[in-house]
């Protein structure tokens, strides 16, 4: 059946170009599943007050889900001709029952209808995601459990500051996550608010229960007003804005994984399965997934810009403007699901190259603010401290030695007042030990973060 539902106003059939031009369906099929359990609870509401039967509300479901398995196998042919996946369900549902699926669309619109569709479909996505972010955090705190002692250069301005673990760095992932899985927690109470019983935009004349629609859809509340609910796209810039800077942490993770995996600092090695070499040099070991996540979250990003400027001059109620809503948030999310996908695959074959972290910290003076410390212990002004130590570095490097390395004669040249404790806080292991406070690096602070980490998941993964 390819009639258009709404083509009684018109004496002319549409341009074939405007068919295609206007057509949603390529991208709103996925929404197939969403668009008829929203339509099975709008028929069985219907059913319950009286303005169908429930004979008719039966037929009707029975129908509907007959259609969710012909587009689950993929039976059920799609065509620009009806425009979107609402159309295509209708019209074969009146194909399969009759004039019976003519009573379906009765006291709603497509406009509050998509908007109902989406909002299942982004409930579902931030759930999808969120097991995701509860899976990488997982990963992440296996990786810190396995390297808590490692020393690490921690860096900042890509230079070396001070010395930190493997374990510490990994554990700040989790925190990263951890915040990007709580947004979307967040975001999700604004996402379950139902939209269907708002029509086209000022609500409708028959005796719909709306609670009752959203108890079948696990809805929390009902939007308040029919003209914001059809309109309303905030759910979507919500989320998309979530998405945004989730794609930022993976972009930060993946120029770290490249960074890292570069031959001149060669910190770790990825798994091979996650890798890619070159077509003309056979020695290459390319990390083109870590390189990939980086690239593609400028897209999601590009994405949260696109959307926002889709519904910045919109008057309300619906535009047609907002079938494009789809492609724009259906891009975002399938990118920051797929890379979220890849990690977790790849980052348990992660393989650390501690020596090569040792003699970076090494190379970089990573003790040197430990040194200043104990000089200010010892009643020495902090400033005086920074200088003394900064004199200590430069004849460390004109030595070509470490800090470690200089002996106390040395060092006293320099300041009588360097005493022989102090050779104890210029090891890297001292230096990291002797941060021993919550959120601190020491390897007992970031085996507690762990115990926290994992009890604060297994509670999760209970709820």
């Amino acid at each position: 059946m390819t009639e258009k539902l709404w083509g009684g106003r018109f004496a002319a059939a549409t341009d074939a170009l405007v068919e295609h031009f206007t057509a949603s369906i390529s991208t709103d099929r996925r929404l197939f599943r969403e668009d008829i359990q929203a339509s099975v609870a709008h028929a069985r509401m219907l059913g319950r007050v009286g303005v169908l039967t429930a004979a008719e509300a039966d037929v009707i479901v029975h129908g509907l889900r007959r259609i969710e398995g012909e587009i689950a196998d993929e039976t059920l042919p799609f065509t620009d001709r009806l425009e979107d996946i609402h159309m295509h369900v209708e019209s074969r549902l009146i194909e399969l029952i009759g004039d019976v699926g003519k009573k379906l669309h009765t006291g709603r619109s497509r406009n509050d209808q998509v908007a109902t569709d989406m909002r299942l479909y982004t409930r579902g996505a931030i759930d999808r995601l969120r097991a995701l972010l509860h899976a990488l955090q997982g990963v992440f705190v296996d990786l810190a459990e396995r390297e808590a002692e490692t020393i690490l250069p921690g860096l900042t301005h890509l230079q070396v500051a001070q010395p930190i673990t493997f374990g510490h760095h990994c554990m700040a992932y989790v925190e990263m996550f951890r915040r990007d899985s709580d947004r979307l927690a967040d975001a999700r109470r604004r996402v379950n608010v139902l939209p269907l019983g708002s029509a086209a935009l000022a609500g409708t004349t028959f005796p719909i229960d709306r609670w009752d629609v959203a108890r079948q859809l696990g809805f929390d509340h009902l939007a308040e007003n029919s003209l914001d609910a059809v309109s309303d796209r905030d759910f979507l810039l919500e989320v998309a804005a979530d998405l945004g800077i989730l794609a930022v942490h993976l972009s930060r993770l993946a120029e770290e994984l490249v960074y890292w995996m570069s031959t001149t600092v060669a910190f770790i090695d990825l798994p091979d399965a996650f890798c890619t070499g070159s077509s003309i040099m056979p020695q290459k070991k390319n990390p083109d997934v870590a390189e990939l996540i980086r690239g593609k979250s400028g897209k999601v990003m590009g994405q949260l810009v696109a959307l926002l400027i889709l519904m910045k001059a919109q008057a309300l109620a619906y535009n047609r403007d907002n079938q494009e809503d789809k492609a724009i948030f259906f891009t975002a999310l399938d990118e920051v699901e797929m890379s979220l996908s890849l990690l977790v695959r790849m980052l348990p074959g992660l393989q650390t190259r501690p020596e090569r972290m040792r003699a970076a910290a090494l190379e970089g003076f990573a003790t040197a603010t430990d040194l200043a410390d104990h000089l200010v212990r010892r009643g020495i002004p902090f400033r005086d401290a920074h200088a003394v130590v900064g004199r200590a570095v430069r004849l460390a490097q004109e030595r070509g030695l470490s800090l470690e390395q200089l002996s106390l004669a040395q060092l006293q040249e320099i300041s009588p007042a360097i005493d022989a404790a102090a050779l104890e806080v210029l090891s890297l292991e001292g230096s990291v030990a002797a941060r021993n406070h919550p959120g601190g690096t020491a390897p007992a602070q970031v085996r507690a973060a762990i115990a926290r980490a994992r009890q604060r998941l297994a509670q999760e993964a209970r709820e």
